[in-house]
């Protein structure tokens, strides 16, 4: 059942709906467009979840790959291409979301000539995600073939073990499409030498532990003398989520952290509210909500730090091996946890304030 931008389905459309996706009718892309108009209309993953059984992860899935699918249909991807991808690889284009719309034209195009399945598709992902950061050498011309093969090429460079090495180079060599990026990959068959690759640094991350380092935010009403109107014309200022955020009308909003000297020092500190999930650390932790402070006035890369960088217009934070090929807008400083509270409502009873 399609539904127009300005239709707002009804309530049997929407059991409608959830009938097709229980007797999995449609493709998944009728799947993911069912999901983002079930959630538009007030259900919950869970809810959706209990009357389709389809699991939140696999909607959340389908939904991304659903969009990543309509930009490659704007983007002017080639029938074939689309056809692969309609009823089946939504695990594949879903890989594509942190790519730009000509770079995941580019991916699904290399993904249908190669026949590759999910995790090759993360390795082309992976591998035009950098090339677009860093200038490749410039053996490596043809695009998106060599820079896929310059991604195995690195890698391999960095392996000490020969038969890892060996598969990165069969991998390269895949996807070579330029005799001189083919020349610079077969000359790893002789030469031995291992590239060591650096370190990840550590994120700052800090944790807010106890209630006194969660302050409050109040509105000043201002000084007297003034009118009983202009103290009724103060907005009512509630903190809203985990870290206790101010909004008020217009495009801004307020947070308070305490005077810890990371904070103090900062010359042009922007707060940037995140999950988790989307620093690429490389550490199995648990999601959760946090506020990354950047520095804006360190803009000079180095390998110890992460960095708020401008992504084709698009606001991104990464740590780079290499002095990246885009602006650099600031110096990550802190990542902030939120306080861990069992019982939010522990701290607000009267007898546990301190006498």
């Amino acid at each position: 059942m399609s539904q127009t931008p300005s239709q707002t389905p009804d309530d049997a459309q929407l059991k409608e709906l959830l009938l097709s996706m229980r007797r999995k009718e449609g493709t998944w892309l009728n799947w993911g467009q069912a999901c983002q108009t079930l959630q538009k209309a007030g259900y919950s993953p869970q809810q959706i979840f209990e009357e389709t059984g389809i699991e939140p992860i696999q909607q959340n899935q389908i939904m991304v790959a659903t969009q990543v699918h309509g930009t490659l249909v704007s983007g002017g991807a080639t029938p074939d291409v689309l056809a692969r991808f309609e009823k089946t690889g939504s695990d594949s284009l879903y890989e594509f979301r942190v790519l730009t719309q000509p770079e995941r034209v580019a991916a699904a195009t290399l993904t249908v000539e190669k026949g590759l399945d999910s995790e090759g598709a993360t390795g082309v992902a992976k591998a035009l995600k950098e090339y677009a950061r860093f200038k490749a050498p410039s053996e490596f011309s043809e695009y998106p073939h060599d820079a896929v093969a310059h991604y195995y090429w690195k890698l391999a460079r960095q392996q000490a073990d020969l038969q890892s090495r060996s598969r990165l180079i069969a991998s390269g060599l895949r996807f070579a499409k330029s005799e001189s990026a083919r020349l610079q990959i077969e000359r790893l068959l002789t030469d031995f030498t291992v590239t060591r690759s650096r370190q990840a640094p550590k994120l700052p991350f800090y944790r807010l532990e106890s209630a006194s380092d969660q302050p409050r935010i109040l509105p000043v009403a201002g000084k007297l003398p003034f009118s009983v109107d202009e103290f009724r014309a103060v907005p009512l200022t509630e903190g809203e989520g985990r870290f206790q955020i101010v909004q008020f009308s217009g495009t801004g909003a307020w947070i308070s952290l305490p005077g810890w000297q990371v904070v103090l020092s900062a010359e042009d500190p922007v707060m940037i509210l995140a999950e988790s999930s989307q620093l690429e650390t490389g550490l199995e932790t648990p999601n959760e909500e946090v506020l990354v402070m950047c520095d804006r006035a360190l803009r000079t890369w180095d390998a110890s730090s992460y960095f708020v960088v401008d992504q084709e217009g698009q606001l991104q934070i990464d740590w780079f091996e290499e002095t990246p090929d885009l602006p650099i807008l600031g110096k990550v400083v802190l990542v902030l946890r939120p306080n861990k509270v069992l019982d939010e409502d522990y701290n607000k009873q009267l007898w546990q304030i301190d006498e």
